[in-house]
Parts: C-alpha cells; sequence; structure tokens
C-alpha cells in the first residue's frame, strides 16, 4: 500500500478502558480489519492506539474504539490525524509512559 493508500490516527480512549481487556480485544479487531499499529495502557487510565491503513479499514476501526469490548464503558474517542510510518502488524505494547 502505498503512502497516498495509507492513513493513520493517534486515538485516545477514554472511559473505563483498563482492565476489561480493551487492548487484546482492540488487537484482535485491528488485525481483523486488516489495520496495523499499536495499543497501549497510559498512566492515568486512557487507552492510546496508533492505526493505520486504508482508511475505510480505519474508520471501521475508530468507529469499534467508541464502543470497545463488551465490559468496557467508553466516553469519549480523540482521534488525530497523523503521518503513516509504515507499521506493519499490530501489537499491544506493554506498559504506561
Amino acid at each position: 500500500m502505498s503512502g497516498g493508500d495509507r492513513t493513520a490516527r493517534r486515538a485516545v480512549v477514554v472511559g473505563r478502558v483498563q482492565g476489561v481487556g480493551f487492548r487484546w480485544a482492540a488487537r484482535e479487531e485491528a488485525r481483523a480489519r486488516g489495520v496495523h499499529g499499536w495499543v497501549r495502557n497510559l498512566a492515568d487510565g486512557r487507552v492510546e492506539a496508533w492505526c493505520e491503513g486504508a482508511p475505510a479499514a480505519v474508520a471501521g476501526f475508530l468507529a469499534w474504539l467508541e464502543q470497545g469490548p463488551p465490559a468496557a464503558r467508553v466516553t469519549a474517542v480523540h482521534a488525530a490525524e497523523v503521518d503513516p510510518t509504515g507499521a506493519d502488524g499490530f501489537d499491544v505494547r506493554r506498559g504506561a509512559p
């Protein structure tokens, strides 16, 4: 996929999103959609995700983040357009920055 065919977003998910399997569910959702990047917990209880891929796939993944897995209670998703990095695969990152 060339740079022009790929879009990227950095998203921060707010709500009850830690301790509910959010990162693992996000990884599975991203992989199913062909989205690349990573997801991690933040020290303040939010979850951060970097996602890139085909515009429709990224849009679908961002829509999924607004709900998350069944035990999550998402109150907001703040997403910003960023430059694609060429990420390959989708990983769960450990530890909060």
